[in-house]
């Protein structure tokens, strides 16, 4: 079957503008199906994409999102591609949980340099119902008054956690999958594949966004990753935002002598993702320090409608920082309004 065949059983017109998009909105591919897709020619899967990406979001709008690591080293997990684990001799920081006024001054400096999402990151196991749980649900607060989608990523979450977030203003919850199922113990050995689908399933249930995706050069296979692939878009809703990154190899981390992966690699993940979860932000991440305008370019062809962005994007003068700003103009690209003003 072709791709087009794949995405639109009816063959319809794309030019003919009274077809039902929904009904390329598919929750029962089977892993034939995205294999056949992520297998296909490299160039007719980037013009597949490309395709699905223009009825469903502006080609031109790029959401812009900031990472901050609220908490930072010392996790008890083993995630062999992080630095953070605590059992790992790496040159990552340690810090304890950021001062709750250090965090929205961090919020108020992203939005002012174009972000409209800010993410907290916490190497947290799990989340704990203790006075560090309360400071997060401070900030988080604290960022939705600033007027930004407020997102977090603290490990696994209860539901009444989620609940709890979700009054306290948060927009997304991030949690990836990092990989496939069979692939996962490969990774990490502190907790099972079920319990990131049971954090998944909790945020959805609080109404919160979910945010989750993976990470390729894990010495994982193709089938690996189409097997992640399948598992995202098989999820009873499919997740707002999909991060795909690309391994960035730690001194000190197990995965430490994992070679980078190519553009090629990447635009087949961000290609698929596109065609089989057309809706989502498909999210250009870690990894992308390491690429260039071209292959960047490439990545947004091929679908990629989100980056993660350092503190500096859209503002710096200076020519070696603010790269993002030159990549926005030679691409034309503008960054994405916050969606608040929406619920």
């Amino acid at each position: 079957m072709t791709i087009e065949e794949l995405i639109n059983p009816n063959l319809v017109d794309i030019e003919n503008p009274s077809i039902n998009l929904t009904s390329s909105i598919r929750r029962d591919w089977t892993t034939e199906e995205i294999s056949s897709i992520y297998h296909s020619p490299v160039l007719e899967l980037m013009y597949q994409a490309a395709t699905v990406h223009r009825q469903f979001h502006d080609p031109q709008e790029v959401q812009v999102c900031t990472l901050l690591s609220v908490k930072t080293g010392g996790c008890a997990e083993d995630c062999a591609y992080c630095p953070q684990a605590a059992r790992y001799q790496t040159n990552s920081p340690v810090h304890k949980l950021l001062p709750v006024e250090t965090v929205l001054k961090h919020a108020r400096t992203a939005k002012d340099n174009g972000s409209t999402r800010f993410c907290m990151g916490a190497a947290w196991r799990s989340v704990r119902d203790n006075r560090d749980f309360d400071k997060v649900l401070e900030m988080v607060k604290g960022v939705s008054n600033v007027g930004l989608e407020v997102c977090c990523t603290l490990g696994m979450l209860t539901s009444e956690q989620a609940q709890k977030l979700k009054e306290a203003g948060l927009y997304a919850y991030n949690h990836n999958l990092d990989t496939d199922e069979s692939h996962y113990s490969e990774i990490i050995s502190t907790r099972t594949y079920d319990d990131r689908l049971e954090t998944l399933e909790n945020v959805r249930q609080a109404k919160i966004s979910v945010c989750s995706g993976g990470i390729i050069g894990l010495g994982e296979t193709d089938d690996n990753r189409i097997g992640m692939l399948h598992t995202l878009a098989t999820l009873p809703e499919h997740p707002e935002s999909v991060p795909v990154n690309a391994l960035v190899a730690v001194e000190g981390t197990p995965l430490e002598n994992q070679k980078r992966v190519s553009v090629w690699e990447m635009v087949r993940m961000i290609a698929t993702a596109r065609i089989i979860m057309p809706k989502a932000m498909v999210r250009l991440s870690a990894g992308r320090l390491e690429m260039s305008f071209e292959e960047q370019a490439l990545c947004f062809l091929a679908g990629a409608n989100s980056i993660f962005a350092g503190d500096t994007l859209l503002t710096t003068p200076n020519p070696e920082e603010d790269q993002d700003k030159q990549m926005f103009q030679v691409l034309n690209l503008k960054p994405r309004k916050s969606h608040k003003h929406h619920h």
